[in-house]
């Protein structure tokens, strides 16, 4: 059976019954805040959170809200008894595994949480909802296979991550992505990726870009191809502009998207990366339509520079997200 695919991303609605979606990052950061103490004061591994966990109505807000401004968070709704959707769970199970923290699975049996059922107006079971930075998506509703289900997370995650800037991150939550100290060797450069990162560093800047998107046709999950495409677009956008004018420009047009834009880059390559953060998500709070959507963007790849796990980065997303909700 195919499921019912209803997800899109920009056709998101605000979240019933829960507050406004802008609250969304500064509560994450309060949990990632409170979560840390609490693993410093015990020992644990602030990290080590399920990747499949329970929710009921009672923590829903609390719970889910927060966690979806750090990664999308998938909600299956099914019932103990009912057999589709009995069968429905280690499916999402199994896929949860397999994607091993891109997403996080929160499962809601309906016969104990039959309100929140009814403000989410479930029409089928299994259903399966998406909350991303408080915003719900619906995904897709009625039994479905692993392989008709891949697809759809496929394009959750990457819109996710470039409309929202939120990402889950591979093996963060399972420990996988840490390495034994006997797997941590340095293993023999990829020879394409050898010259992209020779270019970049020569100042080839035009050779460096594309030796990089080669690496990405063949390999277009590989992240030190990514970030070194990254810094030697930034690298290429700076060069030959006047700071004293792009500054200027920018300080008698703090509306203005590409003036903004040029300054930003300029602050990041002078090692002001706050600056150029806090410049971005300033003017996606000025902005709107198509100039909103051109900055948010660029921050967006301005993160791809510094890298996602970089606290100024965390922070931004969180502010951010404050500016789009």
């Amino acid at each position: 059976m195919q499921p019912r695919n209803n997800m899109s991303l920009r056709g998101a609605v605000d979240l019933a019954a829960v507050k406004a979606a802008a609250d969304a990052a500064a509560k994450a950061e309060q949990m990632r805040a409170e979560r840390a103490r609490k693993a410093e004061a015990s020992g644990a591994d602030a990290a080590a959170e399920p990747l499949i966990f329970s929710v009921n109505e009672a923590d829903f807000e609390a719970q889910i809200v927060p966690l979806s401004a750090e990664v999308p968070v998938l909600l299956l709704f099914w019932a103990e008894g009912y057999g589709p959707a009995e069968q429905q769970v280690p499916v999402m199970e199994a896929l949860a595994e397999e994607y091993d923290g891109r997403f996080v699975l929160a499962e809601v049996d309906v016969r104990e949480n039959q309100r929140l059922a009814q403000q989410l107006q479930l029409r089928d079971l299994p259903t399966v909802l998406v909350v991303v930075a408080g915003q719900l998506i619906p995904l897709f509703e009625g039994p479905a296979l692993a392989e008709e289900i891949r697809p759809l997370l496929d394009q959750l995650i990457k819109e996710a991550a470039e409309r929202f800037g939120i990402a889950g991150e591979p093996g963060a939550r399972s420990g996988k992505g840490e390495p034994s100290p006997a797997e941590d060797v340095e293993l023999p450069q990829d020879p394409a990726l050898a010259l992209a990162h020779q270019a970049l560093d020569a100042g080839d800047l035009g050779g460096a870009v594309q030796a990089y998107r080669n690496v990405l046709a063949e390999q277009p999950g590989n992240e030190e191809a990514k970030l070194g495409l990254a810094q030697a677009e930034l690298l290429q956008r700076v060069q030959g502009l006047d700071p004293a004018a792009v500054r200027a420009a920018a300080a008698e047009k703090p509306n203005d998207a590409e003036a903004q834009i040029a300054a930003a880059d300029l602050d990041l390559v002078g090692g002001h990366v706050d600056d150029a953060f806090g410049r971005l998500v300033d003017t996606v709070g000025r902005t709107f339509g198509e100039e909103r959507d051109k900055v948010r963007l660029h921050l967006l790849s301005l993160f791809e520079v510094i890298g996602a796990e970089d606290p100024r980065v965390v922070k931004a997303r969180g502010a951010l997200a404050r500016k789009l909700f």
